[in-house]
């Protein structure tokens, strides 16, 4: 690999948007960013992976474009969420984008900054969780502006320990425990509300409109109403093929005393996972509904003909496989999330496979707008989803602070844990959920070679702390009093 941006042959999708776009060139099109937060890539039913309801999202699918391998680059903190945001927002790579939300260095070069700069009227409700920034300045309206997460408590932790404990402790519907349910109406509705408001007025607007429409869903605390988690009994969930009790490097890549991994508890129990399931897949289900609204307020607006659609998350979640329940890990149900992409001339039911990163979305809302990439690091998706070009990045990164790197680069992931000096090698063509580890087969020696080679050219490139000398000593911190 000889540069970040070498192009390599991938297969991508047939002709998705014609060369003439079928808007006129002087209207601009209009730009609705949905996004959703702890969301695997395998959690829309359409899909095919999971029986889970998202009747809206299915149309999406079905209606325009899904990018099946769209990842996170991942984080410098346990709050995956907080760097994939900053990237989002920035468009800087991972080690880069921290820095770059700061109002001193980002200057107006933020993502609703450049649209405004572009024609746009801007718009911001749900969450945030960028920090160094906040909405109110950087976009022109916003709604309600909701924390990193709704606040958890202590009785949401370590659950669910058998049935009987489940009868008498904290229960999803439950409105006396906060979280999503603070201030009286569950938070995704609110975010629909306040959506679907919005486009009421921009109904009346001639001004072209981007929307980023944040939902705290499907972090957990995982609550709905109780009818949507009535839809799973138990005996419709599935334990995850990968299922471990406990993954044997937990303690030292993530630590079990993270946060995320408190939620279930140890060992991992095939009761437990399936509960904390079910209410997964139940809040997402509720959420999509909640985007069924909006969708259906754009269509009242009259402006849906004239808009591109985007969803996709943050990063994606374990909920049960290889024995973790977050998102701080490097395997593709944690980095990997839905992409879909809706709008004019966009082929329906079309898939494009080529690897991406989900920051994309930023670099490819600049290219419809006509507006300023500069200094953007990710690229834009539209010469993908127009047949121009079928590879985008000739290998996809991931980090976890300085714990866990990864690189995957064609059929192959590679992840090395500096720390603990562990290695991992898996084919993800033969096997997808990443149970055969091949690091210590001495047949694939050269392919472990290539790729540990193919990460420190790439962890170079893009100025990844642990490629720096003396990257392995740590300095001793000062303890706080």
């Amino acid at each position: 690999m000889k540069t970040f941006l070498t192009t390599c042959r991938v297969a991508a999708a047939a002709l998705l948007i014609g060369a003439s776009s079928g808007h006129a060139a002087e209207e601009k099109p209009n730009v609705l960013f949905i996004f959703a937060d702890d969301m695997s890539y395998e959690t829309i039913g359409a899909a095919g992976m999971l029986d889970i309801d998202t009747p809206h999202l299915d149309t999406l699918m079905e209606t325009g474009v899904c990018f099946t391998q769209a990842y996170n680059m991942g984080a410098w903190g346990g709050a995956v969420c907080a760097a994939s945001r900053s990237m989002v927002n920035t468009g800087r790579f991972l080690w880069h984008a921290q820095e770059s939300v700061k109002p001193a260095v980002s200057g107006k070069r933020m993502w609703s900054q450049r649209m405004s700069a572009a024609g746009y009227r801007t718009y911001f409700a749900g969450k945030w969780h960028v920090p160094g920034a906040e909405p109110d300045g950087l976009f022109d309206m916003v709604g309600t502006v909701r924390d990193g997460m709704p606040k958890q408590t202590e009785a949401g932790y370590n659950r669910p320990k058998s049935p009987e404990d489940y009868a008498k402790g904290w229960k999803p519907w439950e409105t006396k425990y906060g979280g999503f349910w603070e201030g009286g109406k569950h938070w995704s509705e609110v975010v629909a509300d306040e959506a679907t408001g919005f486009l009421e007025s921009a109904a009346e607007d001639d001004k072209p409109f981007f929307m980023y429409v944040a939902f705290n869903a499907a972090h957990d605390p995982r609550q709905s109403p109780k009818e949507y988690v009535d839809r799973y009994p138990l005996e419709r969930i599935k334990l995850p093929e990968n299922f471990l009790p406990q993954y044997p490097y937990a303690d030292k890549v993530c630590g079990l005393k993270l946060r995320d991994e408190k939620l279930m508890p140890y060992p991992r129990t095939e009761y437990a996972v399936k509960v904390n399931r079910q209410e997964y897949f139940a809040l997402i289900t509720h959420m999509d509904d909640q985007i069924g609204r909006i969708l259906d307020a754009l269509k009242a607006s009259g402006k849906a003909d004239n808009t591109y659609v985007v969803f996709t998350a943050d990063h994606g979640l374990a909920v049960g496989h290889h024995g973790f329940s977050g998102k701080q890990n490097m395997y593709d149900h944690s980095v990997r999330v839905p992409f879909l992409v809706v709008g004019p001339d966009v082929k329906a039911g079309a898939r494009i496979d080529a690897p991406i990163y989900l920051q994309d979305v930023m670099a490819t809302s600049l290219d419809l707008a006509g507006g300023s990439t500069d200094g953007v690091d990710f690229k834009s998706l539209l010469p993908l989803m127009r047949g121009e070009e079928d590879a985008h990045y000739p290998a996809i990164y991931g980090a976890y602070m300085h714990k866990q790197r990864m690189i995957t680069l064609g059929d192959w992931k590679y992840i090395s844990y500096p720390t603990v000096k562990v290695e991992r090698l898996f084919n993800l063509k033969k096997d997808p959920n990443e149970m055969n580890d091949l690091a210590g087969n001495p047949e694939y020696a050269a392919k472990l070679a290539e790729m540990r080679g193919e990460f420190a050219d790439l962890s170079k490139q893009l100025d990844d702390p642990v490629s720096k000398p003396g990257a392995g000593k740590r300095k001793k911190s000062k303890k706080k009093s």
